[in-house]
Parts: structure tokens; C-alpha cells; sequence
């Protein structure tokens, strides 16, 4: 029987946090189903405590996604509106989209900002890497800003065409108080942004 002590939290101090905390070892790893589009694996993990378990995690394919958040001039964003399955409705968001192989995440990035908003750009800032559930998903996103837009259009892959809505930056708490702007990553998008272009100055 497993000892309850062993599983009390540890409480640590910033300073005394260690960076390199010893992963659990993989037992055991297999494809417990598999869909079209996801790949869901079984881990059998032992902890450096000694405990084992079963986890289950969604496997990804490792090409990575970008979203982007383009300025289209010093006091505007521009945002999309596309169909979302998970929820069944219309989500307001950033473009965002696989990194296809052989792009890195600057070429996606404009890539899918062409396709969805009908705009590219000339200068794009990866603003922060990050992940999705990570408890279940490996995925990782990559935060780009993009800025000094031009007028291109690339076909993408969307049943129909997104709405493209250009929105004011001194209206930000009225858009995060919106109910259909709910995705997560597209909310941390817009704070990213808003941080970077609050340091620029802008």
C-alpha cells in the first residue's frame, strides 16, 4: 500500500526551486487509439519517488503551429472569425495554423496570417512559445507579432472564408469580455502583445 506522506506537497521558495527535477522514467509507452487526425498514448511512468502510473496523453506529430497577432497599424489588431467544432460556433481569435515541413515558424506564421487575413508582413516577433494542456498534449505554439502588414492573399485550407475584423487597442477589455473570444492561446496572445507593445512604448 502506498505511503500517504509521499505525496504531501513540497513547498519551495523561488530561490530553492530546482530547474533540473528528474523526470519520471517511461515503462512502458503504446498507441491506445487512433483517429484521422490524433494518436492517443498510454505511459507507464515511475516517479523518482518510486510511485507508478498510468498516464495517457495525446501524441503529437511534432511539426509545431504558430498563431499570429497582426498590428495592422500603431492602434489596431486585427482578428479573424472561424468556425470552431469543439464548441459548434463562431469564435473570434488570431490566425494560427500547423508549421508545414520545412517552414520554421516566421515562414508559417506569415503563411497562415496570407491565408486567413489576406495580409503579409514584414516584420514578425515571436513573443513566447507555448503549450496547450500540457498534462495531456505535447503540442507547443509559437506567439508571433506581426507588423508592417502588406496586402496578400494566399489560398489556405478553410471550408469558407474567415471574417477578418480590425479592432481598436483601446477596446481590449471590451473584447476579453466577449463571449465568443474564449481561446485560451488567443487570449494569451493578446496580453503577450499588449505587454510587448506597452514596453515599446507604444
Amino acid at each position: 500500500m502506498s505511503d500517504p506522506h509521499k505525496r504531501n506537497p513540497v513547498h519551495l521558495s523561488v530561490e530553492t526551486m530546482a530547474h533540473d527535477k528528474s523526470k519520471p522514467e517511461i515503462l512502458k509507452a503504446e498507441i491506445v487509439a487512433e483517429s484521422r487526425l490524433f494518436k492517443v498514448e498510454s505511459l507507464h511512468l515511475k516517479f523518482s519517488n518510486g510511485e507508478e502510473r498510468v498516464y495517457e496523453r495525446m501524441r503529437g506529430g511534432n511539426r509545431g503551429a504558430v498563431m499570429v497577432v497582426p498590428l495592422f497599424d500603431a492602434h489596431t489588431l486585427l482578428l479573424v472569425r472561424e468556425y470552431a467544432a469543439g464548441t459548434h460556433s463562431y469564435e473570434l481569435g488570431f490566425p494560427k495554423g500547423l508549421i508545414d515541413p520545412g517552414e520554421n515558424a516566421f515562414e508559417a506564421g506569415n503563411r497562415e496570417l496570407m491565408e486567413e487575413a489576406g495580409f503579409g508582413a514584414s516584420s514578425l516577433t515571436l513573443l513566447k512559445q507555448v503549450s496547450l494542456a500540457p498534462g495531456y498534449f505535447s503540442s507547443r505554439m509559437d506567439i508571433l507579432l506581426a507588423r508592417d502588414l502588406y496586402p496578400e492573399q494566399r489560398v489556405g485550407d478553410e471550408p469558407e472564408p474567415l471574417e477578418v475584423i480590425p479592432w481598436p487597442l483601446n477596446r481590449i477589455d471590451e473584447l476579453l469580455a466577449r463571449p465568443d473570444f474564449t481561446e485560451s492561446r488567443s487570449i494569451s496572445a493578446l496580453l503577450l502583445a499588449s505587454k510587448w507593445l506597452a514596453e515599446q512604448g507604444n
